[in-house]
């Protein structure tokens, strides 16, 4: 399969030569052994997987022998660590002892398709020794052969008028996805989409979450699917799926830790202002194309005849392009969406946050023509946040980049791709 750059790359290389491990975690297929394996070249590395049946046998049997084979002079990668949870506790042990002898630095690269919150043995045995990165399925930056990020690039550019090629919105969603589905058009997507859920099923939820009812997660699945960019009300949901509140929240977690689904939290001012905002939080999936297929919809028929559905289909894909930008990033960065209790109609889709408190708000409009009416909610949100806000965007199907206010911009969605 073709290799192309990815743009953790800089940042993964960085991190494993500067922490004793990195655990990079990810969901399935979205290329985290191919970007180690991409490494292999660089480094005087040793690579393993718990994939192969022989190695993860042999780590489960007498995982002390195996960490002490180990080399001790190369970076050693070792894929899908989550299957062997026995080696956890003798890895703490090897990176303690070569820290004592002044070595303690890029000694493990793990990967995992789940998150590393989603395995505390490994979490707490690793604290103040373990960098933790995420690689997400390709950006449309990535999968355009770009490397802008296009996070970075609101942040550090000085917009100026600029006129953008049209982007052709269903392609661009339809690529920024799984390798395998990106870069192999021939396949069937809905086989490949029903094998990849089972496999989650049956290999994470019942062999490492110990989930007696895997198939219940489909379920909840559907559920979510038909909220995605919405506020959660976990009550409703609970009488819809028929689950108790623990089936509920560890299944929601399984979710979320397996890269199914992600969370975004509300937003609150960090001062004194008597201002109050909704506390919920919001749904998304972590690829688009995965959310049309458990909608059993396809995305060009959704285009064409549901204008609403396509709206929250769209602030998907644009949530995950934050994700997976941010996540590339140095630092870190708080995302959450902006929600006033001021009446209904007054919120901000995302709002991307420093540890400086310098602050990026995002609204998404399906539209290719805008007006003032569409920057109401990022005036408030300006307004609201005050000096700390960079810049306020709305992202959007059209082709021209212009200005619409202080600190307000239209920005085409082809921006996410394009270098500048």
């Amino acid at each position: 399969m073709e290799y192309l750059h990815r743009i953790l790359t800089k940042k993964l290389e960085n991190t494993a030569n500067s922490f004793s491990a990195t655990y990079l975690s990810g969901a399935r297929q979205c290329g985290k052994s191919t970007l180690v394996r991409h490494l292999l070249s660089f480094n005087n590395v040793n690579y393993l997987t718990f994939d192969t049946t022989a190695i993860r046998m042999a780590a489960k049997k007498d995982p002390d022998a195996f960490v002490a084979s180990l080399p001790s002079d190369k970076l050693n990668i070792i894929d899908e660590i989550q299957r062997v949870p026995q080696v956890h506790l003798l890895i703490k042990k090897a990176i303690d002892e070569k820290r004592l002898d002044g070595h303690g630095k890029s000694l493990f690269l793990l990967t995992g398709s789940a998150n590393i919150f989603g395995l505390p043995k490994l979490s707490k045995a690793m604290v103040g020794r373990m960098a933790v990165l995420t690689l997400y399925p390709f950006s449309a930056a990535e999968i355009n052969n770009s490397y802008s990020n296009f996070i970075e690039s609101l942040w550090n550019d000085n917009l100026s008028v600029k006129n953008h090629k049209k982007a052709p919105i269903i392609n661009v969603i339809k690529d920024a996805t799984f390798p395998e589905l990106a870069l192999n058009k021939g396949i069937d997507r809905n086989v490949w989409m029903d094998s990849y859920i089972d496999t989650i099923l049956d290999r994470d939820a019942a062999e490492i979450a110990k989930i007696n009812k895997p198939d219940l997660i489909y379920q909840l699945l559907s559920s979510f699917s038909s909220r995605v960019g919405s506020l959660i009300n976990n009550e409703n949901i609970m009488k819809e799926t028929g689950f108790n509140q623990g089936t509920y929240d560890k299944y929601k977690s399984f979710c979320n830790a397996s890269y199914l689904t992600f969370e975004i939290q509300p937003w609150a001012k960090p001062n004194k202002l008597n201002k109050r905002f909704v506390k919920s939080k919001k749904i998304y999936f972590t690829d688009t194309n995965l959310l049309c297929f458990l909608m059993r919809r396809d995305l060009l028929e959704v285009y064409e005849n549901d204008p609403s559905l396509m709206g929250h289909l769209f602030e998907n894909f644009i949530a995950t392009e934050i994700m997976k930008s941010t996540s590339a990033l140095p630092g870190k960065f708080y995302i959450s969406h902006f929600n006033p209790v001021r009446g209904e109609g007054n919120e901000t889709d995302f709002i991307i946050e420093k540890d400086n408190g310098e602050t990026i708000a995002i609204e998404v409009k399906l539209d290719s023509s805008l007006n003032d009416k569409d920057f109401k909610n990022l005036a408030i949100c300006r307004d609201t946040i005050g000096k700390k806000l960079k810049k306020g965007i709305v992202l959007y199907t059209g082709e021209s980049l212009v200005p619409y206010g202080e600190k307000l911009w239209a920005v085409p969605i082809s921006y996410l791709f394009n270098d500048l």
